[in-house]
């Protein structure tokens, strides 16, 4: 086991925030690792508030990035590194910038789990980029004297949803992305058709997204009967209570997604080749993940079938449909 019980333990994580989800479980065996030690988390700003909400943590720094024209924050990065005494640190990110990190420590460095070359506890494995999120980490903490792991835990995020009085049947789409990912964003005018195709049942979709998505939330919302566009209204607490009560949740490969996936919720989840749900899949009690070349490929009618929105059409072809387990 590296370090020494009771003493001061980093834990490094920065996001995005499907990688910070994944990483719940991990969090979760370091405290019950370390017990009595004190802990702190080196993330970014979007993710301290669910740190804090975990309860894993008793210390949260804010790691700001210090691009390389900027010696001052990479000097107080250091010092801080350096003064805080930790006696372990979980590279979690394993970045080009986290394993840097480990080379702003003075000798003798702490024991340190990571890819960082030279570092004391490395995750061995030459395949582990092939690996999904989730079994890489399990063994990169193994090979640090972590035996158990459990699986992404979100249930710690919990909120009153009644302010947007809901009827009792509703579902969540969640149709957006990021921008710069266009392949990975099921068009919207399926997502509308899947809208309609659940109002006919009498469940009310509700369409969440953030503030960036207005555009396609908007679209898909347009002329649908009982339709609900909760669009930059939701918190990450808001959207793990709305999954927890939803008939299912239809999305893109997004962060919001993996946030959805460990409640339970019937969860069905559209990928393109664009990302691989061999590495980064969504996993959860009920996850479905169908996939096609472009996400265009996958016919609405399909997708509602898999929801257990009513019955589909006969064709798949192209379609390629995997369960990922717990």
């Amino acid at each position: 086991m590296m370090g020494k019980p009771g003493n001061h333990i980093l834990v490094i994580k920065h996001g995005a925030l499907g990688d910070f989800i994944l990483a719940t479980g991990p969090f979760q065996a370091i405290r019950a690792t370390y017990p009595d030690a004190h802990i702190t988390l080196q993330t970014t700003e979007p993710f301290v508030d669910m740190a804090r909400q975990g309860g894993w943590f008793d210390d949260i720094w804010v790691d700001h990035k210090p691009k390389i024209w900027q010696p001052g924050a990479w000097m107080e990065m250091r010092n801080r590194l350096n003064s805080s005494n930790f006696s372990c640190i979980f590279d979690l990110q394993t970045s080009a910038r986290t394993s840097w990190y480990f080379k702003l420590l003075r000798s003798p460095k702490p024991d340190w789990s990571g890819v960082a070359e030279g570092c004391s506890h490395p995750h061995a494995n030459a395949f582990r980029d092939e690996m999904h999120t989730i079994e890489r980490q399990a063994e990169q903490l193994h090979m640090a004297g972590i035996k158990d792991v459990p699986s992404p835990d979100v249930s710690f995020l919990t909120s009153d949803i009644s302010r947007f009085d809901l009827p009792e049947e509703y579902a969540l789409l969640v149709p957006g992305g990021a921008a710069h990912r266009p392949g990975k964003r099921y068009p919207a005018i399926a997502y509308r058709e899947i809208a309609r195709h659940m109002a006919k049942q009498g469940i009310a979709p509700v369409i969440i997204g953030a503030k960036a998505e207005a555009d396609v939330c908007a679209e898909v919302a347009r002329d649908v009967p009982l339709g609900r566009n909760l669009c930059d209204q939701t918190t990450l607490a808001d959207i793990a209570e709305l999954a927890r009560n939803a008939r299912v949740t239809i999305g893109n490969d997004t962060g919001p997604m993996h946030l959805i996936a460990p409640t339970g919720c019937k969860t069905v989840v559209l990928f393109s080749t664009d990302s691989d749900p061999k590495l980064c899949g969504q996993r959860g009690p009920d996850v479905t993940i169908l996939s096609a070349m472009m996400t265009s490929g996958i016919p609405f009618l399909d997708v509602v079938e898999t929801a257990g929105l009513g019955r589909g059409g006969d064709h798949f072809t192209g379609i390629k449909v995997t369960r990922m387990e717990p």
